[in-house]
């Protein structure tokens, strides 16, 4: 079983992206930008699925201020030439996930106090997400004692990991932390346990997806990750959102579902508060606003 380890402190922030649509007579429409084809498909189509079970909860419960709430949906493809990097676009952007330095912060802690181990090899995504990552990961190693032997980068294309399984081999490290999403990991944990390499792997939520495991197999088993979904949660929040994203889904959750989930809850909170359409008023109101959600 794969082992999810961080618990998530909820920022009042959104992921992925939404635009403030019209409101009609009746309704309030959402716009929801998420990648429904592409290499990012199917983490786009979980988030699609865990924003409308928040929709749908929302509507069920007299939507926004008595108007039912539609989505509007767009596919992004992941690709810039359909939208740009946001995280840190301006004063109207917000997220409901940590950085990616925090969770490499939280990949060094656990490789260096929790699993007692010292010699690390990297095997980091050459993108923003991977790059991110290692730079909070190598920001913490020395407060936990982490020797990085070495680091190896590969492309979000790459599926063959030949050269670096031998180079890492070689090195003989007490653990590797691979960043990467479940479509470049899952050929990557399976060629590394193939090789015999047999020293714990640390992923993080890119790995969060049924979809890893189905692609690596038996040699999913002991990869550990850092996640901001806790399956194992007691939340009353949690275990409904988790049961009820499952009934309408027909598959397993992962992250990125509750991450669409949580964002619909903050912004429909949101525009209940402010009470109007005017986009400095929800803005305020977003920032303002602090719920109990899944992740």
């Amino acid at each position: 079983m794969i082992k999810k380890i961080m618990k998530y402190l909820l920022l009042s922030v959104l992921f992925p992206v939404f635009f403030l649509g019209l409101v009609h007579a009746d309704s309030v429409k959402i716009g929801f930008n998420v990648p429904l084809t592409g290499f990012a498909a199917a983490d786009g189509k979980s988030a699609l699925n865990g924003a409308k079970l928040a929709v749908k909860q929302a509507n069920q419960a007299g939507g926004i201020n008595g108007k039912m709430i539609e989505l509007v949906v767009y596919d992004d493809q992941a690709s810039p030439k359909q939208a740009v990097p946001i995280t840190k676009a301006g004063n109207y952007v917000f997220r409901t996930s940590f950085m990616g330095e925090v969770q490499g912060r939280a990949g060094a802690k656990l490789i260096g106090a929790t699993l007692q181990r010292k010699r690390v090899v990297l095997i980091t995504l050459k993108n923003d997400f991977g790059k991110s990552l290692a730079a909070g990961f190598k920001e913490a190693a020395g407060q936990f004692n982490l020797q990085i032997v070495n680091e190896y980068e590969y492309s979000i294309k790459d599926r063959q990991f030949g050269p670096i399984v031998a180079k890492v081999k070689a090195d003989a490290p007490e653990a590797i932390y691979a960043t990467g999403y479940f479509f470049t990991a899952g050929p990557l944990v399976s060629q590394l346990r193939a090789a015999g390499i047999t020293v714990p792997v640390i992923g993080q939520e890119g790995y969060d997806s049924e979809q890893f495991i189905k692609i690596a197999g038996k040699a999913s088993e002991g990869t550990i990750i850092t996640t901001s979904l806790d399956r194992d949660s007691n939340s009353s929040e949690t275990r409904s959102f988790i049961s009820e994203f499952e009934a309408m889904a027909g598959h397993k959750v992962d992250m990125v579902a509750a991450s669409g989930h949580t964002a619909m809850k903050v912004l429909v909170a949101a525009m209940k508060k402010a009470g109007t359409t005017s986009p400095t008023a929800i803005r305020n109101a977003i920032s303002q606003t602090n719920l109990v959600a899944s992740t």
